[in-house]
């Protein structure tokens, strides 16, 4: 029985039956000499160039018997290839020396064939050299598919198209944005109107959600508002009550129950650097979620005229701002400074309060929450600075965003669902910028019977600070007050150091839901 070995001269001889021998008998048995060539004749080396003829004693030719010491039995008791007794088994008479610097675990042309290192058993068909010494590297089915791979690509060389896919990390960092996101995104909506979408987030499971006044004002009087959820279900939505002056709403989805809720924290204690994430559906892309900082706090943002937000009607032009939310409509939403088509400049636009971050913001956004890293809600975007933007046309971020304090939109909310409107507080005074370059807020009229009255403030007086909140302009008055209780004590600083001490009334905003 004969097999034909790649780079064998002839068929090989099948080995002779040896009887079997004690394993200390073959531990102790000598090695054999390796096979003498006949003197004068060169030895012939696998590596010679090509013409050298093999001698005959080393091709295994038919009827020559096997040399004393079979090379089959010299290897029985070796390593592997390249263990440590490598250079006995290739020392052998009809074996080859591996080359300094061969990878015996691959196999290349230059390299001797039909060399066994392993033991075989009498009577066993001889094995394929690649195969044994693959055999040798994996062990195994599939391991011996994955060596063939790595043997016939080049030594070394791995590609993962063939390898198994990775498994992808299920544990999530408590804190993440992963984290934050999958807490708040089942409770935020996306909501349409027939002038836009906006965003909003669901505070109660029969489904109230609070959202910008600018986002459904355009459905004040009976519009159609629908609500999408995250779930992909939607329903139609009735407006609650609404505040132009703070710009926040509140609407409830009909005949749905069960819903998540958002989880409200507190806008109080923020601090300039704290991460956020910001959630909406910004250019209609419901569940967006991008991150960024609160770059800034208390920051005035005028977005334009309180009782003519959603009817596009606004009167002011914004300077670096722009139409904004979808539902809005109205020219300036973009936290531009605006100025007021009238004379004299008295202030009655919509100032937020606001907290600046720059985590990206568009159009769509409006309403949607800005949370902290545990997943609560501390501000509702509502406003982005646009330098590009215009009444006919809705610019992108800057990284400039704007969002409504939520201890103030939370005031609001629980005001409009008690009684269906909100109550503002009241100073009772128009204010107007300097004309002298100096900062603060000059006072105009001044209401009989108000709060500022009461206080002593009188006409031309300049309100350098409101507690201890510096005054810059008009807008920095109002954003203070609005974001104040009703019935709240303030403490006002004018110009020349006197200070006084006012508490703020309450005036119910009156406006069609």
């Amino acid at each position: 029985m004969t097999e034909n070995i790649p780079g064998a001269a002839g068929p090989t001889p099948e080995r002779p039956e040896q009887p079997a021998e004690p394993a200390a008998q073959h531990e102790a048995s000598p090695q054999a000499q390796p096979y003498p060539s006949t003197p004068g004749t060169p030895e012939w080396s696998p590596w010679a160039p090509q013409g050298q003829e093999r001698p005959a004693q080393e091709q295994g030719l038919p009827g020559q018997e096997p040399p004393a010491g079979q090379p089959w039995q010299q290897g029985a008791t070796q390593q592997p290839v390249g263990g440590p007794q490598q250079t006995a088994a290739f020392a052998q008479p009809g074996y080859a020396q591996m080359p300094s610097g061969a990878n015996p675990y691959v196999l290349t042309a230059e390299q001797p064939h039909g060399v066994y290192t392993t033991p075989r058993k009498p009577g066993r068909t001889k094995l394929v050299v690649g195969v044994a010494v693959l055999a040798l590297l994996v062990g195994g089915g599939a391991g011996a598919l994955g060596g063939y791979l790595t043997a016939s690509s080049g030594a070394g060389s791995y590609n993962s198209v063939f390898a198994p896919p990775a498994a992808n990390a299920s544990n999530v960092t408590p804190g993440s944005v992963t984290d934050v996101a999958n807490k708040v995104l089942p409770t935020v909506v996306e909501i349409k109107t027939q002038e836009g979408e906006g965003s909003g987030f669901i505070v109660s499971s029969d489904g109230q959600i609070i959202t910008n006044n600018h986002v459904i004002a355009s459905a004040a009087g009976g519009g159609q508002i629908e609500v999408d959820f995250q779930n992909g279900k939607t329903a139609t939505a009735k407006i609650i009550g609404r505040d132009p002056t703070t710009d926040v709403a509140v609407i409830k989805a009909q005949n749905v129950s069960g819903l998540p809720t958002a989880q409200l924290g507190t806008s109080n204690g923020l601090q300039i650097g704290s991460q956020v994430v910001a959630i909406g559906s910004p250019f209609d892309l419901a569940g967006t979620v991008t991150t960024g900082i609160v770059s800034s706090l208390h920051r005035p943002v005028n977005v334009g005229d309180e009782l003519n937000q959603g009817q596009g009607q606004g009167q002011g032009q914004g300077q670096g701002g722009g139409g904004f939310g979808g539902g809005g409509g109205f020219p300036g939403f973009g936290g531009g400074q605006q100025q007021q088509q009238q004379t004299p400049q008295v202030r009655q636009d919509t100032v937020l309060d606001a907290i600046q971050t720059d985590a990206a913001i568009n159009p769509g956004n409006s309403g949607g929450p800005l949370v902290n890293m545990q997943g609560q809600v501390i501000g509702m975007n509502s406003a982005i600075s646009s330098p590009n933007s215009s009444a006919q046309s809705q610019g992108g971020s800057v990284g400039i965003g704007f969002a409504i304090p939520i201890d103030q939109a939370k005031r609001t909310a629980q005001q409009i669902m008690q009684t269906g409107k909100a109550t503002q507080a009241q100073l009772g005074v128009s204010v107007t910028d300097p004309t002298n370059g100096q900062g603060g807020a000059v006072i105009g009229d001044v209401t009989g019977g108000g709060a500022a009255e009461k206080a002593g403030l009188k006409k031309n007086d300049v309100v350098t600070k409101i507690n201890d909140r510096v005054i810059t302009d008009s807008d920095s008055l109002v954003a203070a007050v609005h974001a104040a209780a009703p019935g709240e004590t303030i403490t006002i600083t004018l110009s020349g150091g006197n200070t006084l001490k006012a508490t703020l009334t309450g005036k119910t905003i009156d406006v069609q839901n």
